[in-house]
């Protein structure tokens, strides 16, 4: 993600109403954190489906089919 637009939405945000700019500011982090766990989660759910995709498929990956 490109941080000069964000800095120039920021930055039109606390122009127009600066307590939204600051709330903003101060709740960005911790929303951040709060879905960092829900990020593990997804990464481990796709790492977990692509294992069973692996498996699934090895037997016609050994005998060569293509596809």
């Amino acid at each position: 993600m490109n941080a000069l637009p964000t800095v120039l939405l920021w930055c039109l945000l606390a122009v127009l109403c600066w307590p939204l700019a600051l709330a903003v500011l101060i709740l960005s982090p911790l929303i951040w954190l709060i879905s960092l766990p829900l990020r593990l989660i997804g990464i481990t759910v796709g790492a977990a489906f692509g294992l069973v995709k692996a498996l699934l498929t090895l037997p016609a990956r050994l005998l060569g089919v293509r596809g």
